[in-house]
This record gives structure tokens, sequence and C-alpha cells, in this order.
């Protein structure tokens, strides 16, 4: 798709500059910046251009936050009209129209076992943000403090979410295994393995020795993203559900970056059945702006006023462009389309690992795809992680104006997160510059298992 004229393009010496001085001014922390060198200064759909003037297939998509991709026409008009209206557009939690027709629309998306009986609270503009909320919510109407999160897991980079993600410590979490068929933690893989895990979880819960805190909750990603795109299988899920539900430990389910279609249904616990107690929600419910929220049954709200709050949890604008494309999804039905297309890349892909034997596994779900790649010279059962060829292919995949992000354990999984709105033909042509990029990294990264130059 053709990205728009109106803005005028900064010669590569400005950018040079515009990228020298970021690395002067901001943190050590930054992240995305240090692997796409790139300046955007015009984006449209699936296009981003650079202040060089090259042109990127975008796959990073924000993260996963732009359902629509760039700049969709109903998210610009959505806000233009709030702009033009003259309406306030910071009003802490009062109130408002727009607001009303956001939470009407959302609600609208919601399974129906929870949709009847729903609270809503408006948190911080984060996802994590909103896992903190749900976190103090099911700790406050519980009387617990324990939690219940799984390896692999990515929450959020604030002290409560970095806890129930997988990398992090705290005494008052429990981890759990999650399901994982191609690096199985009991080394079996598919139904076996994931019943397994399911049973663990199980008896942890019932042995009063296990030293499991009195869990306040359950969290879990229904697609682990940042883990290395890892689906979660449906019966698993549904058995989480029973384990919680029997137990009354109430389910969190975190959807900010499986949310709105990405998956092929519009919520990624809808493929399971599973209606969870809470549900998490940020990135594309806020059509690219910020906006995170908790949904919730209303068992759940004794909060006592002032409990929860935050400056910015009022953002019209995002509400506005939230609204836009959480209808412009549902009425298009792209979360369908997503399952559709994103079933025929899986499809390519693996047929592109049947010539690599450095692609250890394809998998995902919908328009959330991850190839992870490994050295395949090994005599291990399942190869281990290669993360030096991943950075390789993404080096490789910018330089053919393709923008990808890595994940996994080990960064060894090449994560693609396409616009909903992505062609047929972008489609093709991603998939086209992937593998051209592959080969090429492939040719340049020894193997890990190289035993180098002879000296």
């Amino acid at each position: 798709m053709a990205v728009t004229d109106s803005a005028p393009v900064a010669p590569t010496s400005a950018q040079e500059g515009i990228l020298r001085r970021q690395s002067l001014r901001e943190s050590a922390a930054r992240t995305y910046a240090r692997a796409l060198p790139i300046v955007p200064v015009r984006a449209r759909g699936l296009t981003i251009e650079g202040a060089d003037g090259r042109r990127y297939l975008d796959c990073l998509s924000g993260a996963g936050t732009l359902a629509l991709g760039h700049n969709h026409p109903v998210v610009l008009e959505a806000i233009k009209k709030v702009l033009d209206s003259g309406a306030p557009l910071h009003v802490l939690d009062l109130a408002t129209p727009v607001k009303d027709a956001f939470t009407t629309e959302l609600f609208a998306t919601l399974p129906r076992g929870l949709a009847d009986d729903a609270r809503i609270q408006f948190c911080g503009p984060a996802g994590t943000d909103a896992v903190e909320a749900a976190l103090k919510l099911v700790r406050h109407a519980t009387g617990r403090q324990g939690l219940l999160a799984f390896t692999g897991a990515y929450h959020g980079m604030t002290a409560g979410a970095l806890a129930a993600s997988g990398g992090a410590t705290d005494v008052r979490v429990t981890r759990l295994p999650y399901p994982h068929d191609y690096r199985c933690p009991f080394g079996v893989g598919g139904e076996r393995g994931a019943g397994i895990a399911a049973r663990w979880t199980e008896t942890l819960l019932d042995d009063p020795k296990s030293g499991v805190p009195a869990p306040a909750g359950m969290i879990l990603e229904p697609v682990q993203g940042e883990g290395g795109v890892i689906p979660a299988p449906d019966d698993w899920l549904r058995r989480m559900r029973r384990v919680t539900a029997d137990r009354s430990i109430p389910l969190i389910a975190d959807e900010v970056q499986t949310g709105v279609g990405r998956t092929g249904a519009f919520w990624a616990v809808d493929h399971s059945g599973v209606v969870p107690d809470v549900m998490v929600m940020s990135k594309a419910i806020g059509g690219s702006l910020p906006l995170a929220v908790i949904v919730y049954r209303s068992g759940l709200d004794v909060w006592q006023p002032g409990a929860h709050a935050g400056t910015f949890r009022g953002n019209q604008l995002a509400m506005a462009a939230g609204a836009a494309t959480l209808a412009f999804v549902r009425e298009n039905r792209l979360a369908e389309r997503a399952a559709t297309l994103g079933a025929r890349m899986l499809g390519q892909l693996q047929g592109l690992a049947a010539a690599h034997p450095r692609i250890g596994d394809v998998r995902g779900r919908g328009l959330m795809i991850g190839v992870e790649l490994v050295d395949p010279d090994t005599t291990a059962d399942v190869p281990p992680p290669d993360p030096a060829l991943a950075a390789a292919v993404q080096r490789e995949c910018l330089g053919r104006g393709l923008i990808v992000e890595l994940g996994g354990r080990h960064n060894a999984v090449v994560r693609l997160l396409p616009p909903l709105t992505l062609t047929d033909e972008q489609a093709g042509a991603v998939l086209d510059r992937f593998a051209d990029a592959l080969g090429a990294a492939e040719n340049t990264t020894p193997r890990p298992s190289d035993p180098g130059p002879s000296r």
C-alpha cells in the first residue's frame, strides 16, 4: 500500500543526526531502536517510510498495537471528529459520550458469559498498568496474596507485572509449566505434555505440603507472545478454567497482545470457549493510542472509591480511535480473515522449513506467527536455539525493507505481527523477503556447533 506524500522527507544526513542524538540522549534501556535504526516519518497500512526515503513493510505493528496498520482512515476520522467537536481531551474518569461509545462497543465483543455480568476499570495508559490493576483486584477481592503464573510469561515492566513474568522472582508467585509442543518441559509434547502440565498444577494446589501460597488468582496468556509465540492448547485452557473454578481462584486472561482479532478470534480465549473472570486489555483496543482496561465479573467489584486510580485513564482520543477499530474489526470480520491468512502463511513457512534445517519450529495462531531458529548439528533431541542467526535474519530483513521482531526465551524466534488488514499480495511480499533474508543470514552466520577456524 502506498504512503501519502504530504510530509517532507529528511535527507540521509538528517536521519543520521537524529539517530546519533537519540543514542546520546536516550537511556541504555531503549530496545527497538537498537535493532531497527530507522527514523519513521510517514506511514500508511503496512508501510513505513523512513527519513532516508526508504520504505519498509512493518510486521512489528507497534508490538501488535496496530490492528488496522498505520493511520487507517477510520481511525483518523474518529480522532478528527473528536478534535473538531471541541470535546475535552482530558477528563480523568468522568463519563463522556466518547467513553460510553467505546465501552458499549467493547462489551459487544466480549465472551457472552462475561459481557452479561461485567464491570470495567480504566487504568493507566499501558498494558502493564492494567495487569497491576488485575492483580490488585483479585488480591483485594479474595483476601489472598499468592499468584499462579507460568514459565515464559510476559505481563509488563512494572514491579507486580514483572513478578508475574517468567524472568522475575517473587515468593508470592508460584511458577507453573506452560505447555510447549516443541520444547516441552517434560520431553513429550502434544496432548500428553499438556496433560502432565495440567496435572502438575492440580497436584501443587491440592498438596498441603507444596508450599504454594493461597492463590488470589491465576494469570495466563492464551498465546505467549514475548515468550516465543506459543499457543496454549484449547483443552489445556479449558482444564485451567476448571482447576481455578473448582478452587474459587479467579482466572485472569492477559489479552494485551492477543486481543482484537490477532489470533483469528476476537479474543484468544474464544478459541477454547473459556470465559475468564478477568480480562486484561491494551494495545489494539486504543486504535494505536495509549489505552488499557480490565473487564471482570461484577462479584469481584468490591473496591472502594479511589482504590485504583490514574490521571490518564480518560484518554478521549484513544477511546474514539479504539471504538472505531473495534467496530471495523467486528463488522469486517477481520478475525476470520486473520485465521485464514495466518493458516496460509504458517503453511508456507512450514514448507520453507522443510528446505532449511536451521528453522526448528514454525508456530502461531492467526496473524501472530513465530519462526524459531536453531543449530541442527547437535545430538540433542531438540536442537538448541540460535539467537545469533535470528539477529542476522532480523538485520537481513531490515536491509530488504521488512521489519520483524525477535522473541522467545533465548531471543531466537523471529516474530511476525502484521496488521489484520494485510492483503494476499502483501503477505506474499513479506514471506518472499523473509525467505531471502533467511538464506542470506544462513550463508553468513556460522552455526554455534561449528569448531571455527583452526589455529
